[in-house]
C-alpha cells in the first residue's frame, strides 16, 4: 500500500515496530467484534504485525510526529467494487480526531485508488463511538439486524447475539458531500 499522510498521521502497512502498539489495544478488546482478535502477549503481536505487513487491506494508524500506533483500519473487498470497512483504535488516544482524520483518508484512497463505488461497515448497537463515526463520515443508517451475529455466549454456554446497525457510502454520495 502506499502511505498516505494527513494533517497529524500516517497511514501506512504494518511494520514490525507496531507489535507494542498492536498489543495496547488488542489485549482489551473493547468491542465484542474484537474478541477473536484478542492478542496477549507481545510475542503474538509480533506474528501478527507480521502477518498484517504483508496484507494492504491492515493499514497502520499512526501519529505522524512520533510514528507511534494508535489504531488500525482495514477492509474486506466484496466483487466487483464495494468494501466493507472497519477500524480499531486504542482508547488511549480517544477523542482526538485521529479516527476520524484517518477515516476520512481512508475512504479517499478506497473511492480513488481501489475504485470503490459502495463502502459499508456493521456497528453494534452499543457501540455508540463507531456509529458516530460513521455518521461524521456521511455514512447513512441503512439498516438494523436484530440478533445479527453473535462474538460472545452468556454464562450457560447460548451464544449471545448482537444487534448490529449497517452503515453505507456510496461513492456518488461521498463526491458530491466532498465538494459541497
Amino acid at each position: 500500500m502506499q502511505k498516505i499522510e494527513t494533517h497529524r498521521l500516517i497511514l501506512r502497512n504494518f511494520t514490525e515496530k507496531d507489535a507494542q502498539g498492536l498489543l495496547e489495544y488488542s489485549a482489551h478488546p473493547r468491542v465484542n467484534c474484537f474478541l477473536d482478535d484478542r492478542i496477549s502477549t507481545l510475542e503474538e503481536a509480533a506474528v501478527n504485525v507480521q502477518k498484517r505487513s504483508r496484507d494492504d487491506s491492515y493499514i497502520a494508524v499512526c501519529l505522524k510526529d512520533s510514528n507511534d500506533l494508535v489504531g488500525e483500519l482495514f477492509y474486506l473487498k466484496e466483487e466487483p467494487d464495494t468494501y466493507s470497512v472497519c477500524w480499531n483504535f486504542n482508547a488511549r488516544f480517544e477523542g482526538m480526531g485521529y479516527a476520524s482524520e484517518s477515516a476520512k483518508a481512508f475512504f479517499e484512497y478506497l473511492f480513488m485508488q481501489k475504485e470503490a463505488r459502495r463502502l459499508y461497515a456493521y456497528v453494534e448497537d452499543d457501540n455508540c463511538r463507531s456509529q458516530k463515526l460513521c455518521e461524521r463520515l456521511g455514512m447513512r443508517k441503512e439498516g438494523y439486524f436484530l440478533e445479527f451475529i453473535s462474538f460472545t455466549a452468556h454464562e450457560d454456554g447460548t451464544p449471545k447475539y448482537e444487534n448490529t446497525y449497517q452503515y453505507a457510502l456510496l461513492k456518488k454520495e461521498w463526491l458530491k458531500q466532498k465538494h459541497s
